[in-house]
């Protein structure tokens, strides 16, 4: 690709993920935006997208660039391209470092234990400095694989929402790159030459994760029919499904609608399908 497909092939996830921002109402005017940084290519292009689109609007909201260190983990990033990264873009970079005890609970697996600390750290920095927002790099591949993972898993039908109101509404969690799929972020990171973890996590891929990733591949063959499995959880015809009573047994649904969107937006309307 020549300089100028580069530019524009950035320029078109800027606007998918612009798209999602508005759709979901995800970043206001005034609000203070922590973003997690993971050491990631992911977190990386989210960061960059909020920046640059930060520039071009007349819309002005602040960002804090956040990395969570887990000491005794085994992974490493490059945490000075990070902080030299986060300057370019004008964005202030916190570092934290700590330590994760995996044993707390032996019934999860270490993976979770540790994103566990890790996500507890980012909502204590969200609080200190007074950030209403926290963006996650999780794309459209992140959702359709927890969609997948508690389907078959832990019986139960739940992804990853735009926004999540957390702490009485003190604080939304939010992914502005939920419309892109991970190979649209791949492109956008090769043409930045965005570099990868030093050292990989050892607790990185849980088999249930690459499992549900193993499925989705041979369910979609690599199509764009990925965003329509992300986009039934938004429209389920409750007609076909039943629920289960309290001693367990399977029942008509109680909804009579024929289509019923299942999740809303800050401003109560229902949110639309990822196309």
């Amino acid at each position: 690709m020549t300089e100028k497909e580069d530019l524009r092939y950035i320029e078109k996830i800027e606007k998918t993920a612009g798209r999602a921002i508005n759709r979901y109402s995800l970043i206001a005017g005034g609000d203070r935006v922590a973003v997690a940084l993971s050491g990631g290519k992911d977190s990386l292009v989210l960061l960059e997208t909020l920046a640059r689109r930060r520039r071009r609007l007349p819309v002005t909201y602040e960002l804090f660039a956040v990395y969570v260190f887990i000491k005794n983990i085994g992974y490493e990033s490059d945490i000075n391209f990070m902080r030299e990264f986060c300057a370019s873009l004008d964005v202030p970079f916190h570092l934290i470092e700590m330590e994760a005890d995996l044993t707390i609970d032996r019934s999860k697996s270490k993976c979770f234990v540790c994103s566990w600390h890790r996500r507890k750290a980012l909502f204590n920095f969200a609080e200190e400095m007074s950030c209403n927002k926290l963006a996650l790099g999780h794309h459209l591949d992140d959702a359709i694989e927890t969609l997948i993972m508690n389907m078959m898993f832990n019986g139960i039908t739940s992804s990853l929402p735009p926004s999540l109101s957390m702490f009485s509404g003190r604080l939304h969690v939010i992914r502005p790159l939920i419309l892109l799929e991970k190979k649209e972020i791949d492109k956008y990171a090769e043409i930045r030459v965005f570099p990868s973890e030093v050292k990989r996590c050892p607790y990185g891929e849980d088999t249930t994760r690459i499992k549900a990733r193993e499925m989705i591949e041979q369910m979609t063959s690599g199509s764009s029919t990925i965003k329509k499995v992300y986009s039934a959880v938004c429209r389920i015809f409750t007609k076909s499904i039943c629920r289960l009573n309290k001693q367990g047994a399977a029942t008509p649904c109680l909804f009579r609608q024929p289509l019923a969107p299942v999740a809303k937006n800050q401003s109560g309307r229902l949110y639309p399908h990822p196309s």
